[in-house]
């Protein structure tokens, strides 16, 4: 009997044990221990990243349990970061396309897999072939065969172009890899994508998303397009840039031109509806359904495969992609849903974990990317139990070991450089078949250069060797001198000009390498 008595008293205290185990698990995935979390987490990071605000949304078993901001959302107004602060999320806008257009894929008016040209019987690729084939599930899936940001100059920064002029150009892009071949991630298929919206419609793009989606999901301050933003709503979010350790203001109107691709204004509260419709299937948080189970499930499919590093196998990853309009992966077991957004100054970062019931986002006016990395782990420490780490520490290195990085560029000096030509025989007006035309004019005893659809990218021309200059923009804040190199016939005439970017660390929009001038 005493044995038996022993034995009893062991499995109790064994099943007590456990019972504690699991209430303890239970707690650290409770709504209040994780808000806590995540807003320790958000704190913490404004100082760590040297940024001026923050606004965080997380969603846990169909409830809010956090939509707030932190910090200011203008470095030179000192204005409080709220829930409703307006920021620009940039990419993530990719995500309401592909739910865009999933629903017309439900009412029957289009195809994942029909051809573009069934819709857009104008539009055209370099490549015949591809232009043929390419399908509205290509546009969504980034392998269409275009490099990462090919023809962004279009769009980046702002122009004049109108997106039938943009869809245009597409036609003298160049190809870099073989259809279907291999992910490289590129705006402008989405911003066709948008198009075909529209033409499917009968309506803009942006009114076909905002009454489709946002209206439903009473998202009523989000929009797609900085000008469309109501007048006289000033809670706007204003950009950021840190240079030398200083924080520089760098306003912006949210990628307007980047339409389908990357131009919606959201704030925290409006996002926690969108989080809490895509956590349950497609329905709003009112019982509407926008879009049914198997768009989700389509949207949340790996489309296009991306390698996964040993350091990613470590953290839980042994597969990921992107579906349509997100990227996917799985982490530790679960599905991990995601997409990032980013604008000079400005950045954004949705994860979602299905399983979990759970999802967040982060947005920020500064671009230290690994704040957002951080608050987004953290909080995936506690839904998941994972292994611990202090992402704050972890990534706040990281970053200013970059920002040192940056400080610390200087363009390599040539020894012995060859001279210049005269520089009038650099002047004159350059065209690329893509972007259009590129001026260079003599000033005094300097050049000038201009991107004439483009206000932000004008310059001078420093020279480096032989003829080869630099091209310094008069807004350093963007972050992208470029080497621009004449070719030059035997009888000393410039005949074209090729460019690439001066330092790795600029963005890949600006991609100056798909341009072939010719002089006129």
């Amino acid at each position: 009997m005493k044995n038996l008595t022993k034995v009893l008293f062991l499995s109790l205290a064994a099943s007590t044990l456990l019972a504690c185990s699991e209430q303890a698990s239970a707690d650290k995935k409770d709504g209040i221990s994780l808000e806590k979390k995540i807003r320790q987490t958000a704190e913490q990071s404004l100082e760590a990243f040297n940024i001026p605000g923050l606004a965080v949304v997380a969603v846990k078993d169909g409830e809010v349990i956090l939509a707030e901001g932190f910090g200011v959302r203008d470095i030179e107004s000192q204005q409080p970061v709220t829930s409703t602060t307006l920021f620009g999320i940039a990419s993530h806008t990719k995500a309401f396309t592909a739910a865009a257009m999933a629903t017309l894929v439900e009412q029957g008016k289009v195809e994942w897999d029909d051809k573009v040209v069934e819709h857009l019987p104008g539009f055209k690729l370099a490549d015949p072939y591809i232009t043929r084939e390419l399908t509205i599930r290509d546009l969504l899936s980034h392998r269409s065969g275009l490099g990462l940001g090919a023809g962004d100059l279009m769009i980046w920064p702002n122009t004049d172009k109108t997106t039938d002029e943009v869809i245009a150009g597409l036609a003298n892009v160049p190809i870099e890899h073989g259809f279907r071949e291999r992910f490289d991630y590129n705006n402008l298929m989405f911003v066709t994508a948008g198009e075909v919206i529209s033409e499917v419609t009968n309506m803009p793009y942006q009114q076909y998303v905002e009454q489709t989606l946002f209206e439903p999901m009473q998202m009523d301050e989000s929009t797609i397009g900085f000008s469309r933003i109501d007048e006289g709503y000033n809670n706007v979010a204003v950009g950021t840039i840190e240079v030398d350790g200083e924080l520089h203001r760098f306003p912006l109107d949210f990628l307007e031109d980047f339409s389908a691709a990357g131009a919606t204004a959201a704030s925290a509260d409006d996002m926690s509806r969108w989080l809490l419709t895509l956590l349950n299937e497609g329905k709003t948080p009112t019982g509407e359904r926008l879009f049914t189970e198997a768009s989700l499930h389509n949207m949340w499919q790996l489309t296009t495969p991306l390698p996964v590093s040993g350091d990613a196998a470590e953290q839980g990853t042994y597969f990921r992609g992107y579906g349509l309009g997100w990227f996917v992966k799985d982490y530790y077991g679960v599905k991990h849903v995601s997409h990032s957004g980013g604008i000079l100054g400005m950045l954004s970062f949705t994860t979602v974990i299905p399983e979990e019931e759970f999802a967040i986002t982060v947005m920020s006016n500064q671009q230290a990317f690994g704040a957002l990395t951080a608050i987004v782990q953290e909080s995936l420490e506690e839904i998941l139990g994972v292994p611990d780490q202090d992402w704050v520490a972890k990534e706040s290195k990281k970053y200013h070991e970059f920002i040192q990085k940056k400080a610390d560029f200087k363009v390599e000096a040539v020894d012995d450089p060859q001279p210049a030509l005269a520089l009038s025989t650099y002047s004159g007006t350059y065209k690329d078949d893509w972007y259009g035309d590129v001026v260079i004019s003599e000033q005094g005893d300097a050049l000038r250069i201009d991107f004439t659809h483009t206000n932000m990218l004008k310059g001078s021309l420093e020279h480096y060797n032989g003829n080869t200059f630099i091209v310094r923009w008069d807004e350093p804040l963007l972050e992208a001198d470029a080497f621009i190199e004449f070719d030059v016939s035997q009888s000393n005439q410039v005949e074209a000009a090729t460019m690439d970017a001066v330092a790795d660390f600029t963005d890949f929009s600006f991609d100056f390498h798909n341009l072939k001038l010719e002089k006129q």
